[in-house]
């Protein structure tokens, strides 16, 4: 076999190593990345639904305030 046949070939089979490796890493860095966004995105989620939650608690809270200050005849502030 001719030895520039054989340069072309190992570096064929050096591209194509080089090319996969590089792809198998990108693509890894790219499936943690997406993993990262999925785990913001759900916790995003986790906070819009306790919200409404959390601002019906309030305005209960509120009512009370609002109802024992009267009880006690302490000025409404609004």
């Amino acid at each position: 076999m001719d030895s520039s046949v054989l340069v072309a070939l190992l570096s064929l089979i050096g591209t194509l190593a080089g090319s996969l490796g590089g792809i198998l890493v990108s693509s890894k860095l790219v499936n943690y990345r997406l993993q990262q966004l999925e785990n913001r995105v759900a916790e995003h989620n986790h906070f819009a639904r306790r919200l409404p939650v959390v601002e019906e608690q309030i305005k209960v809270l509120s009512h009370r305030v609002r109802d024992l200050e009267a009880e006690k005849g302490a000025p409404n502030g609004r």
